[in-house]
């Protein structure tokens, strides 16, 4: 062997190749995941399958948040867990709004006889529409759909 000849050790393994066969077997590993998308539609023979349409009266999944006979007339009450605020201005008229105030996104605080207060900068709105009755809010609540069957409020 003269000393221009090199001679490569094929079974010779450095750290420079061990780290860069990982970094390829790690980048494939990505890149197949993101490449994967939803496997709900995926057939045993590899077509995808449309999902499945479902159909039902939208109201059967729905619970409702209030009893009608809970809501004051002339007054209302904040439903938290519907982020809303159902009113009855008139006796069997509901009516349903955010429950996030205008000015800032602040929970609105409380229901006391046709005012709608938010304690955090001291906006009032009305029952009967939503609207700003005191600043600093310059924008109504935004009105809700609320639906009374059988004595139960459903709010959408």
């Amino acid at each position: 062997m003269t000393d221009s000849e090199q001679v490569i050790d094929p079974i010779r393994t450095t750290r420079r190749v061990v780290l860069g066969g990982a970094a390829v077997l790690g980048a494939g590993v990505v890149l197949s995941a993101c490449a994967g998308g939803d496997d709900a539609g995926d057939a045993a023979d590899g077509t995808t399958e449309p999902a499945p349409v479902t159909t039902s009266d939208s109201t059967a999944s729905e619970a409702a948040v209030a009893k009608a006979s809970d809501v004051p007339v002339g007054s209302g009450l904040i439903v938290a867990s519907a982020k809303a605020v159902i009113t009855q201005p008139k006796e069997g008229e509901f009516k349903a709004f955010s429950a996030l105030c205008t000015h800032k996104g602040c929970p609105v605080a409380k229901v006391s006889g046709d005012t709608i207060s938010c304690t955090c900068h001291g906006s009032q709105f009305s029952t009967a529409d939503g609207s700003v009755t005191k600043g600093p809010a310059t924008e109504a609540l935004s009105a809700m759909t609320v639906t009374e069957r059988d004595g139960d409020l459903f709010v959408s």
